[in-house]
């Protein structure tokens, strides 16, 4: 398959192209060469922007076919127009990474890809923020299919984690856990987790593209539900260290100003209005090759990526 990348050289993007690679695909990417380019030497670069509007825009692309492209870094609806309009007759399938942040609502537990989308009040609105994130997303999941009807594949992945994470969100708790002595945890071992392992991610999306497959896809591992606790002991396990976990009761954190996720990650707290942040529907991909590694691997890889950081 001669496969088209729009980004293609950080996190998910660069494991996608890794996919591709290990299963013979050929592949071209096109992106502004502002991150690690100097990844990937053998495959086709094109440069340009995303944005018509800002340089050369996409005329990189112009004149050129493939089989089928890969969306990782779409956020504004009228960037993926641009795109998705300038390819409609020069690929047969288009892949748009989108977010579970897409659904208007975490309170309902195992939401499935029909569940009510996120509205955006302003839809002239490109500013990405906590509040518009999602139904910019949503929009761009529209602009897509307005252009390729039916030829549409829409992932809507949670929680990516794994090797080149540009974020501590998983990887902060298999590194603290490593170094040992006593461990705050919030809340309780039993509280719901949900995480997808990057690489796990990027084999699929590249199957979905092999298969054409098309519509919405919630993509969120691993296997098996999980726990807070779990992935702590797991880490502890992997890394043989003596850490000791100290679990900390939430009203308390709370009182003491910590903010969920964004200071102790995977972390929302037991608020209704999280009810289903951790246990999302995704049957559907499931049915359609979507595969798990153990959770012992990406802890294990997570940790010796982080070894090699600055």
């Amino acid at each position: 398959m001669n496969l088209l990348i729009l980004g293609g050289t950080v996190f998910l993007g660069r494991h996608i192209v890794e996919a591709a690679l290990t299963r013979g695909h050929q592949v071209t990417l096109f992106n502004r060469g502002q991150h690690n380019p100097d990844l990937f030497p053998e495959v086709e670069k094109l440069r340009g922007d995303r944005d018509p509007n800002v340089g050369d825009g996409l005329q990189a692309l112009e004149g050129r076919s493939w089989d089928a492209v890969i969306d990782t870094c779409g956020y504004a609806p009228r960037i993926v127009e641009a795109s998705a309009t300038l390819l409609a007759g020069a690929v047969a399938h288009y892949t748009f990474v989108s977010s579970l942040s897409a659904y208007a609502s975490f309170a309902t537990p195992h939401q499935d890809e029909y569940a009510p989308l996120a509205v955006m009040e302003d839809p002239t609105v490109e500013e990405i923020t906590g509040e518009t994130y999602g139904p910019l997303k949503v929009l761009c999941e529209q602009a897509a299919e307005a252009a390729m009807p039916g030829q549409v594949c829409v992932v809507r992945p949670g929680l990516i984690v794994g090797p080149h994470d540009p974020t501590d969100r998983f990887t902060y708790w298999p590194v603290r856990v490593a170094r040992g002595g006593r461990v705050l945890a919030p809340g309780r071992p039993d509280y719901p987790i949900e995480y997808t392992d990057v690489r796990d991610l990027a084999a699929w999306i590249v199957h979905a593209a092999e298969q054409r497959l098309a519509g919405p896809f919630n993509v969120s591992g691993p296997e098996q539900p999980t726990t807070l606790g779990d992935l702590l002991e797991t880490s502890r396990t992997v890394s043989d260290s003596n850490a000791e976990f100290v679990w900390i009761d939430e009203a308390f954190l709370l009182e003491q100003g910590v903010q969920p996720w964004s200071e102790l990650p995977l972390w929302v707290g037991d608020s209704p209005e999280y009810a289903g942040f951790s246990s999302f529907d995704c049957s559907r991909a499931r049915a359609n090759g979507l595969r798990f590694r153990p959770p012992e691997e990406t802890v294990r890889d997570t940790l010796a990526w982080a070894a090699t950081r600055p």
